[in-house]
């Protein structure tokens, strides 16, 4: 089979694989080269595959799609990264989160400055009214 994961922002991984593992919503399941065509909605969790040369790869995936057609799997999804094992996997997940956690409390930051500002503008306009 051929896996591709996509990102809004570029291609994870194009590899070629002989099984596939992930999570939908009804559970865990896992692909093999015959395995009829299939759809899938992801939730966040572990993605793995086996490479044609059998090593383990790993990966951590926010929501998305599977798709199976005939011997291409295409993943699509908002977020995910690569770990080198699980351990490793883990590391780089919660390094991710702590960076978003920090340009989420900016972005917050900022909103609430510009909330703030446009409440005192319309005070001000409506006590010239």
């Amino acid at each position: 089979m051929h896996l591709k994961v996509l990102l809004p922002s570029e291609v994870l991984l194009d590899e070629r694989v002989g099984k596939v593992t992930a999570e939908a919503q009804n559970g865990a399941f896992c692909l093999l080269p015959r395995h009829i065509d299939f759809v899938a909605v992801l939730v966040p969790g572990i993605f793995s595959c086996e490479t044609a040369d059998g090593e383990e790869l790993f990966l951590a995936v926010d929501h998305g799609v599977l798709v199976k057609c005939g011997h291409e799997v295409t993943v699509s999804t908002r977020n995910a990264v690569r770990g080198l094992g699980l351990g490793g996997l883990r590391k780089t997940v919660e390094e991710r989160f702590e960076s978003l956690d920090e340009r989420e409390k900016t972005v917050r930051s900022a909103m609430a400055k510009i909330q703030a500002g446009f409440v005192r503008r319309f005070l001000e306009i409506q006590g010239h009214e």
